[in-house]
């Protein structure tokens, strides 16, 4: 009976351990690649942010995110120590922009955010975000899937009455920092809201060096005098879940080891 019992205490123990890691890693797992807002208004002007995740062990080095063919992108904000690079099509419309770092990357248990601006269509209509993360070991996720997928992308629902209480403008975002295609530019240090979002530009200098190919043309611009820091959430989550874990295989090791020991002792008796 009391061996019966201790097997039962065990068992219980080690399910209590298990659920507590797929907790700990379902709550990593589940962030995404996103881009807000998710509404805004048609023919505006909308100041867009893209919110990278690192969900691996591994830093984020390289994004990639393809502009939806009824969005005119217009300007992107710098970000110290990553390179832009934006793709055309044959219209000379940017049809994909590239973040790529220059060192380190978005590690574990940090996220970056890149901001843009471009024109919304003239007609109700949905803004589809596919996007690509690149890991430093070579692995991409792709994140193209439909909504309740394991990699859903974004969607902003473009409408007359959409974006309210957004910054959706018609301003044409002359006060936006970083232009796709145009040369030496200064950013300076002010601060872009998008919905509730706030994002601070760095003051630096960027230069931009244009190539032209067959059938596209090619804007690269590197991030100069910045060494600010990628932004990152607090790598304290992070932490608290491994120590959790930690902590919680130590717990079952601790008392298995104390149950095999009275078990002896009331075999010796």
């Amino acid at each position: 009976m009391k061996k019966n019992s201790f097997w039962t205490r065990l068992a219980t123990v080690a399910s209590a351990v298990t659920l507590t890691g797929m907790i700990v890693f379902t709550g990593v797992a589940s962030a995404h690649v996103t881009v807000k807002p998710a509404e805004s208004m048609t023919g505006a002007w909308e100041t867009y942010t893209m919110k990278v995740p690192s969900e691996k062990d591994i830093p984020t080095i390289k994004v990639t995110l393809k502009v939806p063919e009824n969005l005119s992108f217009k300007q992107y904000q710098p970000v110290p120590g990553w390179k832009v690079t934006t793709e055309k099509n044959d219209a000379g419309e940017v049809s994909t922009v590239t973040w790529e770092a220059e060192s380190g990357g978005i590690e574990a248990g940090q996220f970056q955010q890149f901001v843009f601006v471009g024109q919304n269509p003239d007609k109700d209509s949905d803004l589809v975000w596919d996007a690509f993360q690149y890991y430093s070991d070579g692995s991409i996720v792709q994140w193209t899937g439909d909504k309740g997928s394991d990699s859903p992308h974004s969607i902003t629902v473009v409408s007359k009455d959409g974006a309210t209480g957004a910054a959706a403008t018609t301003d044409h975002g002359h006060d936006s920092a970083g232009t796709a295609g145009s040369g030496t530019e200064t950013s300076a240090a002010g601060t872009e809201t998008s919905g509730s979002i706030d994002n601070s530009a760095t003051t630096g200098t960027e230069t931009s060096t244009d190539t032209t190919t067959t059938g596209e043309a090619t804007d690269t611009m590197t991030a100069g005098n910045s060494a600010a820091p990628a932004q990152a959430a607090p790598a304290a989550s992070s932490g608290m879940q491994t120590a959790t874990l930690v902590i919680a295989i130590v717990a079952l090791i601790a008392a298995i080891g104390a149950w095999v020991t009275a078990a002896r002792k009331r075999g010796t008796k």
